[in-house]
């Protein structure tokens, strides 16, 4: 095994087969971002999202996607030179993955692909056990989304930021406020219909816990783009608040804790989950404009 395949898997408490997925997934998302730097990637775009913010940031879930903004609008950029990048430093390291685009539809703004591998073959890079192996189906595969949005709205800021393994590289990444912004525009704009993403709801406290503020004119922008906002009208705390819940009041908080829990560890922490808990937590809210 790689020696930096190693050093990274020693991070990790590898006791149950889905540890060592997720291990694997997260490993595999860290050697994605190194492919992409050294094709020099982050010179036009900028990380975000539930990856960026459990690799750089230590938010404490697991996330499966990798997540891209470009940093100015640009109509003929072309995603295949990345995917081959990442598809060729993965497999670098002796795993066995394939990058497939997903064809973009008419007049959408994200581009997509998916890494996908067979799960136990790759195992058996890491040299899991067999038993733990086995406690896979023979044909289950890995999956790794990664998306980009070709055209981003303004207003965004970044901040370079370095990983050291498997070996020391940087990457763009939003700031932290701007993050928020993204989060708060998925809690409210996100169409949920019958799947609600308790991942959003979970992120929401992190931020406020962090005393995170909210990019407001990123936010605004964001919704304006998704027509969720009119450009003319002002975006404030207060009406900010009056979204949110409305948002939360509409929620099915057990469906929320049931998409959250695959990717925690700590259960308990989701006991308070409530309409009235998230009413109250969001009233700590606090923006930057």
């Amino acid at each position: 095994m790689n020696p930096a395949i190693t050093q990274m898997l020693a991070s990790y408490s590898l006791l149950a087969p889905e540890d060592y997925s997720q291990a694997l997934k997260e490993i595999l998302q860290q050697i994605a971002l190194l492919g992409l730097w050294r094709a020099r990637f982050y010179e036009y775009a900028s990380f975000y999202g539930g990856s960026a913010l459990r690799i750089f940031y230590g938010l404490p879930r697991f996330s499966e996607d990798l997540d891209f903004s470009l940093i100015q609008n640009h109509s003929s950029f072309q995603i295949e030179p990345y995917l081959k990048a990442i598809e060729r430093e993965i497999n670098s390291f002796g795993f066995s993955f394939s990058v497939e685009k997903k064809e973009m539809k008419e007049n959408k703004t994200i581009e997509s692909a998916f890494l996908k591998g067979n799960t136990r073959i790759n195992l058996l890079n890491v040299q899991a056990d067999e038993k733990i192996i086995e406690g896979f189906p023979a044909n289950q595969k890995i999956k790794i989304k990664f998306e980009i949005d070709i055209f981003p709205p303004p207003e965004g800021s970044h901040e370079v930021k370095t990983l050291l393994v498997p070996i020391p590289f940087q990457v763009k990444v939003f700031t932290l406020p701007d993050l928020f912004a993204g989060k708060l525009h998925a809690v409210l704009c996100r169409q949920w219909q019958a799947r609600v993403k308790g991942r959003d709801f979970f992120d929401l406290i992190w931020f406020i816990g962090k005393n995170v503020p909210c990019h407001l004119a990123y936010l605004k922008e964001k919704m304006v783009q998704t027509a969720h906002w009119l450009a003319e009208d002002n975006l404030t705390r207060e009406s900010l608040l009056k979204l949110l819940e409305n948002k939360i009041t509409q929620a099915d908080i057990h469906k929320a804790k049931e998409d959250i829990k695959p990717f925690i560890k700590d259960q308990q922490s989701l006991s308070l989950w409530a309409p009235d808990f998230f009413l109250q937590v969001i009233q700590r809210i606090k923006i930057i404009k």
